[in-house]
């Protein structure tokens, strides 16, 4: 017969304080002597108390479980999330906090509008202590239907509406200036970009930082061609771009894979990286370290600001904040061969 695990008791009695002491440390309640708190962990730790979840949800009021959501624009943006590096390195840091804090992640799509009213409905019932939303529409309704839901919610990158919920970001156009700027220090002046989708406001603001810088300079013709975020489209605007304009001679793509797309056209078409045309990227993604050639790049730090947007969301469960929280990221220039 296997031996019982330590109590609660068992701690208590270890340590030196009461029962109540010790649930109440176990709990995180906070109005605990610190020296008190340290004795009682150390002491959890010295004897393997494990805490039993269930009854400490009914003391809680948690589940010590988050909602990571995945919201966009129906089936064949749902097909290709799991495959699209980004993605992953946003899971890689939520996971990594929510662990090391004893939470739990469920995964949550939420492709269209009857998605989103099943995701909000399942969680009004409790199924989960607040929610991630990760989206690339820019009018996303779901981070707001969690909030009048009165759901604890933070979401990737700003949205339509940045006073209505917290969220973490980058500084897009600041990173889309290092690049217009990487690319006039070559001695690039027939220079295009492939943009992202301009619904998206990380894609306005990296357009408009790049065409800013680059105006500053005297350069106010930059040809522009929008692709979607993928390999192909970044190939297929490459092509067009080449067509309509074969002087090019420095090409800003606002994500990794669409410069991967790019890279791949023109060596297609016998043109050197960067000899004949530079190509900077966006993310700083494992796109970027596989692409040939190595892709000089915007670091954008995902999982760190994944983590951040996870302890934001703790916090706005444990009332730290009443108010919407902004977090801003600053971005940084990665040079490799590609330019």
């Amino acid at each position: 017969m296997s031996r019982k695990g330590p109590t609660l008791e068992d701690v208590a009695r270890q340590a030196g304080v009461s029962r109540a002491t010790v649930s109440r440390v176990v709990n995180g309640i906070r109005n605990v002597d610190p020296d008190i708190q340290e004795l009682v962990r150390h002491t959890i730790e010295q004897t393997g108390y494990r805490p039993n979840r269930a009854a400490r949800s009914l003391v809680t009021q948690r589940t010590e479980t988050v909602a990571l959501i995945i919201s966009g624009a129906g089936d064949a943006y749902t097909s290709r999330v799991f495959a699209d590096p980004f993605f992953g390195r946003v899971v890689s840091g939520v996971v990594g906090y929510l662990r090391s804090h004893a939470m739990h992640p469920v995964l949550l799509v939420a492709e269209s509008d009857a998605a989103r009213e099943q995701v909000v409905e399942y969680l009004s019932q409790g199924t989960a202590d607040g929610a991630l939303v990760v989206s690339i529409q820019a009018a996303d309704p779901l981070p707001e239907m969690l909030t009048a839901a009165r759901i604890p919610v933070v979401l990737f990158a700003r949205p339509e509406h940045p006073h209505t919920v917290s969220h973490v970001d980058l500084a897009h156009a600041e990173g889309a200036r290092l690049a217009a700027e990487h690319l006039l220090a070559r001695g690039c002046r027939q220079i295009a970009t492939i943009s992202a989708p301009q619904s998206i406001p990380a894609a306005r603001d990296r357009l408009d930082g790049f065409r800013a810088a680059l105006a500053s300079a005297g350069v106010v013709d930059v040809p522009v061609v929008e692709g979607n975020f993928t390999l192909d489209s970044g190939a297929a605007a490459m092509a067009e771009l080449l067509s309509d304009h074969p002087d090019v001679d420095g090409v800003f793509a606002a994500n990794d894979l669409m410069a991967q797309g790019a890279c791949q056209f023109l060596r297609e078409r016998g043109k050197r990286i960067p000899q004949d045309v530079a190509v900077i990227g966006f993310d700083d993604s494992s796109v970027a370290v596989t692409c040939r050639p190595p892709l000089t790049t915007v670091r954008q730090p995902v999982e760190k600001m994944a983590v951040a947007m996870a302890r934001l969301l703790s916090e706005h469960i444990q009332g730290m904040h009443t108010e919407p929280v902004s977090v801003l990221f600053d971005a940084e220039l990665v040079v490799r061969e590609s330019a």
